[in-house]
């Protein structure tokens, strides 16, 4: 795979990323991103060749990360990460960190612990096929499985917001999914955090959910401060706005991959 950026800043970043290996820094969503969408969350496994790929592009790189709304260890397991040197897992949205298979995790907000109790009753009169996720950390509401999945998500979406408020949590949209989370992390901040600790010179993103708009946002501040960006779309027909807005569009999980290999290969 050629790895080419469809504008100068992008090309920015990839040049700087081959130029200072040692200084980048190359996140990455999980769901949409390395692992195909499924039905049900439970069945989520990495795209094939997505583990061996990132444990070698972590051996020539400063800091490879994936930063995910899941909780990390199940990331790490549906991705079978476990064991890879130089990887750092940023779950429920910064929140908890895996790394060098040991996770560190703070206790969830009582909010989550309300939500938890009083979603199934607002659920109640939900269209058939509509299934909560517990997370630990945050509930997702996915309606996928609907008959008529953005209908659902329609129908729903003002029901969880007030329970978001009355909770003290956000609502966080996503593909036929409403999560509510605890307010004060998003993908960006993590991505910001971990840039300034890894002292990173460059960083690449790449997302395919609305929830990877925070780290396209950070991308763009970074390069503001004189830190060399790149914002990478898993292209799907569900969300475009991020294909608008990044430097390089790949076709989904298997172009991930396949983007994967190709920086690895140019840092030979």
């Amino acid at each position: 795979m050629n790895v080419e950026s469809r504008t100068a800043a992008g090309a920015e970043g990839l040049a700087m990323i081959k130029a200072q290996p040692g200084r980048a820094l190359v996140a990455f969503d999980f769901d949409g991103t390395l692992a195909p969408i499924v039905d049900d969350p439970d069945d989520a496994r990495a795209q094939d060749g997505a583990a061996v790929a990132l444990a070698e592009l972590a051996r020539h790189i400063g800091k490879v990360a994936i930063i995910t709304g899941r909780p990390a260890a199940v990331a790490v397991e549906y991705g079978d990460l476990s064991g890879i040197e130089g990887l750092v897992v940023l779950g429920q949205y910064g929140r908890e960190r895996w790394e060098n298979d040991t996770l560190e995790t703070p206790d969830p907000p009582p909010g989550v612990a309300e939500a938890r109790v009083k979603l199934p009753k607002i659920l109640q009169t939900a269209p058939e096929g509509v299934v909560i996720e517990d997370k630990g950390h945050a509930l997702a509401v996915h309606t996928r499985r609907a008959a008529e999945p953005e209908v659902a998500l329609e129908r729903l979406r003002g029901l969880v917001a007030a329970l978001a408020e009355r909770s003290g949590l956000v609502v966080e949209p996503g593909r036929f999914v409403l999560e509510l989370r605890p307010p004060g992390m998003d993908k960006g901040a993590a991505l910001r955090s971990l840039a300034a600790e890894c002292g990173s010179a460059a960083v690449l993103y790449a997302g395919d959910d609305l929830g990877d708009l925070a780290a396209y946002d950070a991308i763009e501040e970074l390069r503001a401060e004189g830190v060399a960006g790149v914002k990478v779309c898993s292209s799907s027909d569900e969300v475009t706005v991020l294909a608008e807005r990044a430097d390089l569009v790949v076709d989904g999980p298997p172009g991930v991959v396949r983007l994967v290999e190709s920086l690895t290969s140019d840092l030979f």
